[in-house]
């Protein structure tokens, strides 16, 4: 299982990417595993506001539905539709393909998230 460095995580496995004040979301490698083979995901529109904790999105597979949780408040400037229309993508190359990206509210919930020791840490007691 890949954990890629540089980044943030949640412990509902999600990751974040700074890029400034814009910051890039998707779910990890152990996430997309723990799914299966991905077919469908529901994300948000373009404008919609969320708090740390809201639900975000869907993952859909053969094998399950898991909500997708927002880890820092945010609004969502831009939807990834290459992974919309091909999810099975996000299977492939899970820190190459972001879902949303959103405008950062509060920067400092960024500290509140997982390093990658710390998320590696977390995956070993899961």
């Amino acid at each position: 299982m890949r954990i890629e460095k540089g980044i943030y995580y949640s412990k509902d496995h999600v990751w974040l990417r700074l890029d400034g004040d814009t910051g890039y979301i998707g779910i990890t490698d152990y996430a997309q595993d723990s799914v299966g083979d991905i077919e469908f995901i529901d994300l948000p529109a373009i404008g919609d506001e969320f708090i740390a904790g809201d639900v975000l999105g869907v993952v859909e597979s053969a094998k399950a539905a898991s909500d997708i949780y927002m880890p820092v408040d945010g609004k969502i400037l831009n939807v990834n539709k290459i992974v919309s229309e091909n999810p099975v993508i996000v299977n492939e190359e899970p820190y190459e393909n972001w879902l949303v990206a959103v405008e950062i509210k509060n920067k400092s919930q960024v500290d509140e998230l997982l390093t990658d020791e710390q998320y590696k840490e977390f995956l070993v007691n899961e």
